[in-house]
């Protein structure tokens, strides 16, 4: 359960970031979880969170996550950890962003309020000096954006 429990929590993560969010974001959290960005920015704690992205959504026009799980691994009991690529659409474009490819992992804990998250870490996913595989990952994701989009 603790599989399907993991995908379900990244699932709305990431639906409450396409809506912009804030408080439903940090909502994925436990009280004292982190949130790391994609610039680095390191977040403590779920009104901290919510904060954090109110001013980010307030100011900026973010782009839309289209995801693909790679694994998830009870790594004990009520802990799973959950590996992830996104792909970064625009606001108002048609396709993605492959500067905005990353790599997503989140640490989960099955508390008394259900499965919160720990840790979620937004990492590029630069691949310097390899941009086969930025070409890759980026036609891997433009499939899920496709089946998205007419599913």
């Amino acid at each position: 359960m603790s599989v399907d429990a993991a995908q379900s929590l990244y699932r709305t993560l990431t639906e409450r970031w396409n809506q912009r969010d804030a408080e439903g974001f940090a909502a994925c959290f436990v009280d004292d979880g982190t949130s790391i960005g994609f610039d680095g920015s390191t977040v403590t704690g779920r009104d901290s969170i919510a904060s954090h992205l109110s001013e980010i959504f307030a100011d900026h026009q973010t782009a839309a996550y289209v995801a693909v799980v790679r694994d998830v691994r009870v790594v004990a009991t009520g802990v799973a950890l959950l590996r992830a690529v996104v792909g970064m659409m625009p606001a108002g474009a048609d396709d993605l962003n492959p500067d905005g490819n990353a790599i997503q992992s989140l640490v989960a804990v099955e508390s008394e309020y259900g499965w919160r998250i720990v840790l979620f870490q937004n990492t590029p996913a630069a691949f310097h000096g390899r941009p086969d595989e930025t070409a890759t990952l980026t036609d891997e994701l433009r499939v899920v954006l496709r089946e998205t989009n007419t599913g």
